[in-house]
């Protein structure tokens, strides 16, 4: 079993390093256009096998795909940060470039990997890699919903004092501020977490949760990669071990929720074939309202790649 990791930065040396470490795949590719650097991570990261008792072998290599052949799974987490002065539009025709051309070398020496995006913004980036893969779209996925609920539940259990392992919960919509958690379906231990928590204080942490990212920069100067990278490794065990795991991922709808056309994040069971299944929700209309208006946003965004094609 071969995976690929493009970008060697935060993000995608610590999903490589998890990949390794739990033993998720034989060969681990770790990819970047810097010279040296993920030659350098990978090297570091099997060196630390002796360590930590594991098999996987990283590899890092330098801009030359043909090192990614045959790779089951792919995950992108190449892109720039928003820098100083530069627009949404203009992050948007920076990153969409980049990703368009990491999947089609992907796709010449790979043309059967199943693709996770980690890429910001995330669903437009989902709609580049998908459209220039041509691949079905349950081979083309976003990582989103698993971080932003990963999120939600550790927030909960602080809140609660108890453990996360014990909390489940699903999240919705697009990655940023419109995504939609359902306290609804959030349960601890498989009681409604609305029995367990006053309404201020789950609305409050709903809050906290949609800005969860840009609390990290703030503190950090910075976005995380300790969990997305996490998230992502996550996402490729489900899919190499075809655990039929229930997770929320960024998926491109085709009429389920009645949304056609656009790249939401909705629970799904992923397995050795990427997504087998669309899992569609019983929506109250408070909810529905919810991801509508997410849908709405990422419409828009998904309307300037449009025009930039």
């Amino acid at each position: 079993m071969k995976v690929t990791v493009v970008g060697a930065g935060n993000v995608g040396a610590t999903c490589a390093d998890i990949l390794a470490y739990r033993e998720i795949a034989n060969e681990i590719i770790l990819i970047d256009i810097k010279e040296g650097v993920a030659e350098g991570k990978a090297l570091d990261i099997w060196q630390k096998a002796p360590v930590d008792l594991y098999d996987s072998k990283t590899i890092g290599v330098t801009s030359d795909y043909s090192k990614t052949a045959n790779s089951d799974v792919v995950v992108i987490t190449s892109g720039l940060p928003r820098k100083p002065g530069m627009t949404r539009d203009d992050l948007i025709e920076t990153n969409a470039g980049i990703v368009k051309s990491v999947t089609e070398q992907i796709i010449s020496f790979s043309p059967n990997a199943i693709i996770i995006v980690v890429s910001n913004p995330l669903d437009v980036m989902t709609y580049q890699a998908h459209i220039t893969s041509k691949l079905p779209r349950t081979k083309v996925i976003g990582m989103a919903g698993i971080l932003d609920t990963a999120r939600y539940r550790a927030f909960l259990a602080d809140e609660l004092n108890v453990s996360p392992k014990d909390i489940q919960a699903i999240l919705m919509g697009g990655h940023g501020d419109t995504m939609v958690p359902l306290p609804r379906y959030t349960t601890v231990g498989g009681i409604p977490v609305t029995e367990l928590m006053d309404a201020d204080k789950l609305d409050a942490i709903i809050e906290r949760t949609k800005f969860g990212g840009g609390e990290l920069v703030k503190l950090m100067g910075t976005s995380a990669w300790y969990a997305p990278g996490s998230a992502a490794a996550q996402m490729v065990e489900a899919i190499v071990r075809d655990q039929r795991r229930v997770f929320p991922v960024c998926v491109k709808l085709e009429g389920e929720y009645g949304i056609d056309e656009c790249y939401l994040g909705v629970p799904v069971i992923l397995g050795k074939n990427g997504v087998e299944k669309v899992i569609e929700l019983d929506l109250n209309k408070d909810e529905m309202a919810l991801l509508n208006e997410s849908r709405d946003h990422v419409l828009e965004v998904m309307s300037v790649l449009d025009r930039l094609k």
